[in-house]
């Protein structure tokens, strides 16, 4: 019995050192490395959804003085575009299957303007046609040059009214549309994205921040004098602190400045979506804002990266999936159309797939490019399950509604606690107008939404289908009372008669 009872013991304790660890600890707590939430805000454990498949490192890319601060990222077809901000410099890159390549160092260009070399290069964006627009931050300025390092425009600071021309202009990040307009977001500047014309005039902001005051402030402006109220407008708008745009032309915009109970309630929406005028047009899905992580904990300074979620950066994707950079715990946020959580994954770490200090996040295809102002630059795959989960998405977005039901099922396969595969289904029997299947679904993931909507189609279905009885039944409780009393009269008359 004791050498069953050893041998037994072996075999569990080769199995602990063989699995791969599930749980990760993180701010004092425990967790998964891949997770979603479910309807009650408790944290579900996930198969990975993406793996960590190059870490590439200043050194391994063989260039002098490596990656020092970085901060800017973008990607054009096969082309990386590192902004190597302590360096001076942006870096160009090609992926290879175990590292990068670097294709050239952009440090200077050529034209009639000075300097002819940048300052703390904080962001950068590339058109299809190759010419690079770079906001060279320390020089007070973005510049537009060919794919040939020609100096072709420079956006500078803007000469409006409307511009506080006491504050240097300092553009951190940016964006620029098919027409050659930039829409630059720069330091202490909170009045949303600042427009540039293809010629470099500026004509105005979009998307600045709806100003809330509480029942306090909203009295004390009542009581103030007028020299009161202007020192109070400091206080007003938050500032953005990145800005992305999607396939469709809209902007993208993540913003860490709001309070602890304006994220609870909603009011903070650290990220939004922005049209041409400015309105966020942000679907989220109402029982869970877009906020990052929903457990923290809130004012704890002895546990390190405690707090809310903090985007410093987003990413979209195809069919309007998008990712967020979470700052406060180095993970990544992945959404839906709808505002669904898809995937919470990464961690603080010197490991694949933990980041020391992220800030910029963008994609390639599917693949995921995590730039670390540590010097590094994390290349991260989809996994089989992440596969299918966009598979299942897309198809359910081009109107295959039954392979995209089979695809959720599968998904289910290998997360029987994922909400939204339960949802994604029940979107799909929906329009395939099962409506009892649909409400099953629905049900299962607690969506009221959705099912009040089955509800409401299987009701008019249910309708539809006896409307001949409901007509006969109403015909005759309009027929039969005046029937009745032309009975009851001729009979009373008869015996009457009699």
């Amino acid at each position: 019995m004791r050498q069953l009872l050893a041998l037994t013991a072996a075999f569990m304790l080769l199995g602990l050192l063989a699995a791969p660890a599930a749980l990760a600890a993180v701010d004092g707590y425990e967790y998964a490395y891949t997770y979603t939430y479910d309807y009650w805000e408790d944290m579900r454990e996930s198969p990975d959804a993406y793996r960590a498949r190059l870490m590439i490192s200043g050194g391994s890319l063989g260039i002098p003085g490596g990656l020092k601060a970085p901060q800017g990222l973008f990607v054009r077809g096969e082309d990386i575009y590192i902004c190597d901000t302590g360096n001076n410099r942006v870096l160009q890159l090609r992926l290879t299957d175990s590292s990068a390549e670097v294709v050239r160092v952009i440090d200077a260009f050529q034209g009639d303007t000075s300097p002819l070399t940048f300052s703390s290069p904080r962001d950068i964006y590339v058109t299809e046609e190759g010419d690079l627009f770079i906001a060279d931050f320390n020089n007070n300025r973005v510049v537009r040059l060919d794919r040939d390092l020609n100096w072709k425009l420079s956006f500078t600071k803007p000469t409006d009214a409307t511009f506080d021309q006491s504050v240097s202009f300092l553009p951190k990040k940016l964006v620029a549309d098919v027409s050659g307009r930039v829409y630059a977001l720069a330091q202490n500047v909170n009045k949303g994205l600042i427009k540039f014309e293809a010629d470099g005039s500026f004509t105005g902001y979009i998307g600045a921040s709806k100003v809330r005051y509480t029942w306090y402030d909203s009295i004390w402006r009542l009581l103030s004098t007028k020299e009161q109220r202007a020192q109070q407008e400091a206080f007003v708008p938050t500032e953005y602190d990145n800005v992305a745009l999607d396939q469709d032309g809209f902007f993208y915009v993540v913003t860490r400045t709001f309070s602890e109970n304006d994220l609870r309630s909603g009011q903070a929406e650290p990220v939004r979506r922005l049209n041409a005028i400015g309105d966020n047009i942000l679907v989220e899905n109402g029982s869970s804002y877009v906020i990052g992580d929903l457990q923290w904990a809130p004012g704890n300074t002895n546990i390190t990266n405690s707090g809310p979620s903090k985007f410093v950066d987003v990413t979209v994707l195809q069919d309007d999936i998008y990712m967020v950079l979470d700052s406060t715990h180095n993970r990544i946020f992945g959404y839906d159309q709808q505002g669904n959580l898809l995937w919470a994954f990464g961690g603080v770490g010197n490991s694949d797939g933990f980041f020391n200090r992220p800030v910029a996040i963008e994609h390639m295809g599917l693949e995921l490019l995590i730039l670390d102002e540590a010097g590094s630059l994390t290349v991260m795959t989809p996994t089989e399950y992440g596969q299918l989960v966009y598979q299942a998405i897309g198809e359910y977005r081009r109107g295959e509604y039954e392979a995209s039901a089979a695809s959720w099922t599968k998904v289910l396969a290998q997360n029987g606690n994922f909400d939204s595969a339960y949802v994604g289904i029940g979107r799909a029997l929906l329009q395939e107008e099962k409506y009892e299947d649909a409400m099953r679904y629905f049900k299962t993931a607690l969506d009221r939404k959705n099912y009040s909507e089955a509800w409401r189609l299987r009701r008019m279905e249910i309708v539809e289908d006896n409307i001949g009885l409901i007509f006969a039944a109403v015909a005759v409780l309009l027929v039969a009372p005046p029937l009745w009393r032309r009975i009851r009269k001729v009979i009373w008359e008869v015996k009457q008669a009699s």
